[in-house]
């Protein structure tokens, strides 16, 4: 929990990671690049007092994650969405032993999710019923651009991504998070398109499809699909950081997204250990939109309550402190959720 001023906040981190992209665990050149790209978005978009040096980058590790994630870092509940990138690591980027180990031994602070690529066919199908089961998993979190063989990414709405959603809904699996961010290196940009979310949303209108990075930087595009697709969300990892060196810049995509989709459905993430929450936190708790941009009205306390943790807490049935719990309230089906605050914010 987050206090500051008598203020206090429940906190989820609702997108992090233990990776692994040490040398040894490197498959080829492609590997280097990947988290090369990584360190870069660290280095460029931190404060110089969060900056890591490049060998700690490569791999983290259980204690150091508790510690930066939990202890130091203010988060009460974190939830692990791992990358596979089998084509460049040989163990696999996101570490899924070691993530699960730290869940089982912390089940009241940790969530993990898994993940699979409908290009395995039959095969992925049976390995996600048995996943499903072993991890009892809640989520999965999906990279359309994902190399696998000849292949350098897939689509949401691909006839066997369809087959795999099917067997989300019979396992029990909700929540499907999509990395629709910027382009990473030696990744296609195109594959990250977020278009292929409106038809997957309108055919599983049963499940939550968490936009991870809000598309960036198709913020618009998925603004629009977002508004007319109630079971879609926004995610903010990467976008965070956005509020140290580009505040005007951040208080846009916070703006926007508060406009188009609403309060109750945007998560704060950190996007561990791209940058660690604690820095994070202090500042959007204490962020607020430039009078100057009089599109978009102030944000209240009780908005950043909610994108700081209870709507990740809602989507995965975390338990809140009542203390720290919001009303509930309901919000219209399709359009613009923010327009009458923004109204009222340039009257």
């Amino acid at each position: 929990m987050y206090q500051k001023d008598g203020e206090k906040f429940f906190i989820v981190n609702a997108h992090v990671a233990l990776w692994d992209a040490r040398p040894e665990n490197q498959r080829n050149i492609h590997g280097k690049q990947f988290i090369d790209c990584f360190y870069d978005y660290h280095a460029n978009l931190s404060p110089a007092s969060e900056l890591w040096p490049y060998e700690e980058y490569l791999y983290q590790g259980g204690e150091r994650f508790m510690k930066d994630i939990f202890t130091d870092g203010y988060v009460d509940h974190a939830i692990f969405q791992p990358a596979r990138l089998g084509e460049f690591y040989k163990r696999g980027f996101g570490q899924t032993e070691e993530a699960f180990a730290l869940t089982q031994a912390n089940p009241g602070k940790l969530t993990y999710n898994h993940n699979f690529d409908p290009r395995n066919g039959e095969a992925g199908l049976d390995r996600l019923r048995a996943d499903a089961e072993r991890f009892n998993l809640q989520g999965v979190k999906l990279y359309t651009a994902e190399w696998h063989g000849d292949s350098r990414g897939w689509k949401l709405s691909d006839p066997w991504a369809y087959r795999y959603f099917e067997v989300c809904r019979e396992v029990g699996i909700r929540n499907i998070h999509v990395h629709k961010g910027p382009t990473i290196r030696p990744l296609d940009r195109d594959a990250f398109d977020v278009a292929d979310v409106d038809q997957a949303a309108t055919d599983f209108n049963d499940l939550n499809f968490v936009v991870e990075h809000v598309g960036l930087p198709r913020l618009e595009d998925f603004c629009w699909i977002a508004t007319q697709e109630p079971n879609v969300h926004g995610g903010l990892a990467v976008a965070m950081p956005f509020i140290h060196t580009r505040p005007r810049y951040f208080a846009q995509i916070i703006g926007e997204l508060l406009y188009w989709i609403g309060e109750d459905r945007i998560q704060f993430s950190s996007d561990y250990a791209l940058w660690t929450p604690r820095w994070l936190i202090e500042a959007f708790v204490d962020f607020q939109i430039p009078e100057d941009m009089t599109e978009y009205p102030p944000i209240t306390l009780d908005q950043k309550r909610k994108i700081l943790g209870l709507n990740a807490a809602k989507m995965y049935g975390i338990p809140v402190p009542e203390e720290l719990r919001l009303p509930e309230a309901d919000e219209t089906e399709t359009g613009p959720r923010g327009a009458e605050n923004a109204v009222l914010a340039t009257a």
